[in-house]
This record gives C-alpha cells, structure tokens and sequence, in this order.
C-alpha cells in the first residue's frame, strides 16, 4: 500500500473501495451546516466528482457552526467557498459549482441520473421535495436531512427511515407531503433531540416570513452532515462491489 492522503483510509475500506469512491459523483443540495460537512466528509473520502448546489452567500451568522464560514469567506458565494476548501484537501476531486436554489423550474439543469448519490441539506419543503420526487424517478439513491436547529445534542443524531421519525417538525411535515406523493421511503438523517423552544433575545433582524432564525450551533448540523456523509460512502460502496 502506498503512503497518501488516502491511506488511513484504506486501512479501513481497502482499495478497491477507494476506486469506487474515487470513481462516483455526488451531488450536495445545500452547502452550509449540514452540507457543508457532508461535503467535507465527502471529499475527505476521496469522491471523484462533487456537484455543489447553494444560493446563499456566507454570513456573519454562519461563523458560529458552518465549515466553510471564516473571516475571509464572509459575502462570499458559499459554493465558491466550499470548493476552495475542497482544493485545499485533495485538488484532484473536479467540482461542479451551481449558484442556485433548487426549484422544479431548474430542473432542466441538472440530470439526476448523471449522479450516484445525492444529499439533501436544504431547509424548504418545497425544495426538498423537488429533489426527493426528482430522484426517486431517476433511481438515484438520496438521503435527506431533516431539522437541525434549536438543538445541542449531537449524539442524538440518527439515520432512519422518514416514517420512522418521531418529535421533528420538519419530517413531519415531510411525511404528509411524501404520503400524498406515493414515496413509501426515504434515508433521513435528523435528531431524536426535542427542540429547545425557549429563546433568549436577539438583535438579529427576522426572516423573511417575520420569524427570527432558529437558535443554532456547531455541533448538531455537523454531526447530522458527517452522518450523512457516511451514509453516502458506505452506500456506495455496498451497491458497487
């Protein structure tokens, strides 16, 4: 075995697994808490190809939890961000940028076949199920995060299926929108934590729907972004042996 970047790794997995890893394409919907450490894991593996997805700039507000978040990234574009990063770690890994939020009307940009495995780190139903119902059709295996603020606790971080999720909002309306769709199943990570619902003040100005952000912290999105990306490695490398 030669001495690299990767071979801890390969102590772990052996080769072959690398050159699956080294040899998929994984899209990442959403680039900040959870995503951005998916994508940190993600490229830390070794995947070939990383498809990067965002809107969204970095802020001030991101410094406390997300990945990319620095005092140099601040306004910048968070996928421009994340693939710096992703260079720093293994230049080799192409990256392909989209600074967009995922709707059903940009679906013509993207060819969901054309990826091995996608994660879903987006916070909009909408969204999300945009992505969910486009990759179910395509056949490309999907995990999905659910809720990650006002929580602390990241080892109540979990992987399970949708309908089995218990006490999280956000899959719970997740699960009435799939019923309604005929999607009988979805890899989900999320937090079997109760959400802290007392708030103590803010100066933050609220979001756009005139409520203010969820309380947030490092170690719940990180750890349902490194969950996620396990789940993307392992699965991987299960379905191509």
């Amino acid at each position: 075995m030669s001495v690299d970047r990767l071979s801890r790794l390969e102590l772990l997995i052996g080769p072959d697994a690398l050159n699956i890893l080294k040899n998929t394409r994984v899209a990442v919907f959403g680039v900040g808490g959870v995503g951005g450490y998916a994508v940190e894991s993600l490229a830390r593996c070794g995947i070939g190809t990383l498809d990067l997805i965002d809107h969204d700039k970095v802020s001030v507000t991101n410094l406390n939890r997300q990945i990319i978040a620095d005092e140099t990234t601040v306004a910048q574009y968070k996928v421009d961000a994340a693939e710096e990063r992703i260079h720093r770690i293994y230049a080799s890994i192409k990256v392909n940028k989209y600074t967009c939020f995922y709707l059903p009307d940009q679906k013509g940009q993207f060819n969901f076949k054309d990826y091995d495995y996608i994660v879903d780190a987006v916070d909009t139903v909408t969204a999300k199920i945009a992505i969910i119902e486009e990759a179910k059709q395509c056949g490309t295996p999907v995990i999905s995060a659910m809720g990650c603020g006002n929580r602390l606790d990241p080892t109540k971080v979990v992987i399970t299926d949708i309908y089995k999720t218990q006490g999280d909002p956000l899959a719970r309306v997740m699960r009435y929108e799939l019923r309604k769709r005929n999607i009988d199943s979805l890899k989900t990570v999320y937090s079997t934590e109760k959400p802290i619902i007392e708030h103590y003040s803010t100066d933050e100005a609220p979001a756009a729907n005139g409520k203010i952000a969820p309380g947030s912290s490092i170690f719940v999105p990180a750890a349902a972004g490194l969950a996620a990306g396990y789940a993307v490695v392992t699965d991987l490398i299960q379905s191509k042996k």
